[in-house]
């Protein structure tokens, strides 16, 4: 089993930054992620990292940058230039499934922690 705890969300004006957190603890999960959700739509996927390698939508390419402190189990989602359209609950997902930018690719999900950007 893994637990993930996430940290970081809050109210940030647009262009502004945020830094969220996810410590995992349990058993070493080599791939993990960060997906949101805004009200009324489908979870999507943001940013994952998987040996070594980083994996980010279209959408937040070039502004939010994923991180890993091995020693520490974390993983980070540093947030910059943030918009409106960022408002969502930013949730922090472990798994090794098929499928790195879709739900189904992931076995463990955070609680899950709110952004919201205002204009």
């Amino acid at each position: 089993q893994v637990q993930l705890v996430e940290s970081g969300g809050g109210l940030v004006q647009a262009g502004g930054s945020l830094r969220l957190s996810c410590a995992a603890s349990g058993r070493t999960v080599y791939r993990m992620g960060w997906f949101r959700q805004a009200p009324g739509k489908d979870r999507e996927f943001v940013a994952a990292f998987w040996w070594g390698t980083t994996y980010y939508s279209d959408s937040v390419k070039g502004r939010f940058t994923i991180s890993r402190d091995n020693a520490k189990n974390t993983v980070y989602l540093q947030m910059n230039s943030l918009k409106p359209e960022d408002t969502a609950v930013y949730y922090c997902a472990a798994g090794s499934r098929p499928g790195i930018t879709v739900v189904a690719g992931y076995d463990y999900w955070g609680q899950g922690t709110h952004v919201t950007v205002s204009s």
